[in-house]
């Protein structure tokens, strides 16, 4: 399987990396956000881009099973002025096991100019028995640009029995203001090496989410209206959720969720982003997002 670039010495104790790349451009054009200019390398691509109630929807593909050992994908969006975009993917991120001393990455730029709006909504994480993952998320503002994510991190194909079993995940964020550092996040899990079901750590829940929202237009009253949505979500039986919310140093609110199943907090985080979007964006729930 040809995974494009080739880095680094090939030997019985050297991994291979294989570095796939995804860059894209969107630009504002008559009222309408267009794809500018994009460039991939297999097995990662734009499989579709398509208008959504004023703004532009794209759906990443990845062609191979998933994250192998020794692969890396690297990612760029830059978003012009006006832009407004709306990226998912079509079905959970899955990272495959690897060798002692491997694994997998994912290294993530966000470039907006001003007033551009990025909504990044993938699809969540499912790190299978002996997986190690490095996820790392870059995110550059200019003024009036307003940036989302949610992520669900799963710890297992739990129908299997898995819970747990992964190796090792590291996940990284940092958000820049111009040239000022606002938001530094980092986040190890080693499930052999942490006391992962003691209380005040992951307890009984199985299964985590973080919804992010960043520009220069949030405030206090935006972490009051994301946190009257977690007080009113009604978790579904089985299934517990704690949840809660908080402004970040500047420019920002952070929202984090715990569970013992995944499809939970992907309504939450559903629930949470159409909130957002209501009171920062202005803007109502994505049409083919309403049932």
């Amino acid at each position: 399987m040809d995974r494009s670039l080739l880095v680094g010495p090939v030997g019985a104790d050297s991994p291979i990396t294989r570095t796939s790349v995804l860059r894209t451009s969107f630009a504002s054009r008559g009222g309408q956000t267009i794809v500018n200019h994009k460039y991939h390398t297999a097995p990662i691509k734009i499989a579709k881009a398509f208008p959504l109630d004023g703004q532009l929807g794209v759906i990443v593909m990845d062609v191979s099973p998933g994250l192998l050992d020794g692969d890396r994908y690297e990612l760029e969006w830059t978003s012009d002025r006006d832009s407004h975009v709306m990226i998912t993917n079509q079905s959970y991120m899955k990272v495959h096991p690897s060798r002692p001393g491997g694994g997998s990455s994912m290294y993530q730029t966000f470039y907006l100019e001003e007033n551009a709006v990025v909504e990044h909504m993938p699809e969540p994480v499912m790190l299978y028995k002996s997986a190690a993952f490095q996820n790392e998320t870059h995110v550059q503002l200019l003024a009036g640009a307003v940036w989302m994510q949610a992520d669900v991190l799963c710890p297992g194909r739990t129908l299997r029995g898995e819970r747990f079993d992964y190796r090792c995940y590291r996940n990284a964020l940092s958000v820049r203001y111009g040239d000022e550092l606002i938001f530094s996040q980092q986040q190890r899990i080693e499930p052999s090496r942490q006391s992962i079901h003691a209380p005040g750590c992951w307890d009984e829940m199985t299964h985590w989410a973080t919804f992010y929202v960043f520009s220069d237009r949030v405030n206090s009253m935006h972490l009051e209206q994301l946190q009257q949505t977690l007080d009113s979500y009604a978790a579904p039986g089985g299934h517990p959720v704690v949840a809660g919310a908080s402004l970040t140093h500047r420019f920002g609110v952070a929202v984090s969720a715990a569970s013992t199943g995944a499809w939970p907090l992907q309504q939450l985080m559903r629930e949470i982003w159409q909130t957002a979007r209501a009171g920062v964006l202005g803007k109502p729930p994505l049409r083919f997002l309403q049932g």
